[in-house]
């Protein structure tokens, strides 16, 4: 499975962005998706997530509110909407595919099998 995301870049405090996650998996539609988030020095954190049918998701405190975990099982695609950005979201940020048919979303790094190459963002003070 290839995943291949976009939409990164450099916004100001209280901006906007979306990202994009496309994958190359066939059956798509059947399994949970994730974005974690990686800061320089930091480790890895878990950001949100979502079923397969998009009907439940799962946020970090830190974004409940701000960013929308959503996807499009046509497009093989899952979004990530990140509103009133703030300097301590910036980090290079990844989409995650769980090899588990029908396997609920969750916020576990181990649960996923494969990921993206990562897109940066920064929020700017």
């Amino acid at each position: 499975v290839q995943l291949v995301e976009s939409g990164g870049g450099l916004v100001q405090a209280g901006g906007s962005l979306r990202l994009s996650c496309a994958a190359s998996e066939r059956t798509f539609s059947e399994y949970a998706m994730d974005w974690f988030r990686q800061a320089l020095g930091k480790e890895r954190e878990f950001v949100a997530a979502i079923t397969w049918s998009g009907g439940d998701t799962l946020y970090a405190d830190s974004v409940k509110g701000r960013f929308t975990i959503s996807r499009d099982n046509a497009k093989n695609t899952v979004y990530l909407q990140m509103n009133s950005l703030k300097p301590e979201d910036t980090a290079v940020y990844y989409c995650a595919f769980r090899r588990l048919p029908w396997g609920s979303a969750t916020k576990y790094d181990y649960d996923y099998t494969y990921w993206g190459q990562g897109t940066q963002v920064t929020v700017s003070s």
